[in-house]
């Protein structure tokens, strides 16, 4: 008899075990995600892109990527390339593990197709053509002797009235210059950067045309200097 109440008191316990178990709260945890398997646009853009170039792709130090106009001019093959391999004569490194980064080429893409989800708009020209991406390059000296005197002159006409003193950043200025490429500047000037109020090449001193750009660029560009990066800051209130 007290073997049968030893069963059944055990088997009673078990039951109330069992029924409680069910009512337990169960602790829910994250599925471990390794870093290269990543391939949320979110998750990456604010890892990697984030700081340099603004949240939600604006606002930032560098390129304003959320600018729809920059999405139309760049292609993705173009996209793939810098942020793979970065962009020489900028702060943009290499993002690619075959470039000694630490991006798969899933997670590459992923950039890249966010983005164009994210920033890109339908006709963003409009009815006008823009001038073509690739700043030209290679040209001979006479060639490029009249490209940075014609620039210096359309840079005056355009863009001084602007770039001076304080209110925006001075474009002639050789410590700018030594970080910024002549494609980033074509870029800009293309595209604008709408987030700090720079127009495109269409603005309202005067519709730019594809040789004025490539001029324009050509003259910053042979205001550059490699010792430039170097020097040490000079302070706002030395720059009367």
């Amino acid at each position: 008899m007290r073997l049968r109440s030893t069963v059944a008191g055990g088997l009673l316990s078990l039951a109330l075990l069992a029924a409680g178990c069910g009512r337990l709260p169960v602790e829910q945890t994250e599925r471990y995600v390794p870093p290269d398997q990543v391939t949320d646009f979110h998750a990456l853009y604010n890892t990697n892109c984030r700081a340099c170039h603004g949240p939600a792709g604006e606002n930032g130090p560098a390129m304003d990527l959320a600018n729809p106009e920059y999405q139309a001019l760049v292609d993705d093959a173009t996209l793939r390339r810098i942020i793979s391999n970065g962009m020489p004569g900028t702060q943009m490194p290499a993002w690619a593990q075959s470039a000694g980064g630490m991006l798969t080429d899933a997670q590459v893409n992923a950039i890249i197709e966010g983005m164009r989800k994210e920033w890109s708009k339908p006709n963003p020209f409009q009815e006008a053509t823009p001038p073509a991406y690739e700043q030209p390059s290679g040209a001979d000296a006479k060639t490029q002797t009249a490209d940075v005197k014609q620039g210096q002159q359309l840079y005056q006409a355009h863009c001084a009235s602007c770039h001076s003193g304080h209110a925006r950043q001075e474009l002639t200025s050789p410590i700018y210059l030594a970080l910024i490429s002549d494609q980033a500047l074509r870029s800009i000037i293309i595209a604008g950067r709408p987030d700090i109020g720079q127009p495109d090449w269409r603005h309202d001193n005067g519709q730019l045309s594809p040789q004025d750009v490539t001029s324009i660029v050509a003259y910053l560009s042979s205001l550059r200097t490699n010792t430039a990066i170097s020097a040490p800051p000079v302070p706002l209130s030395s720059r009367r």
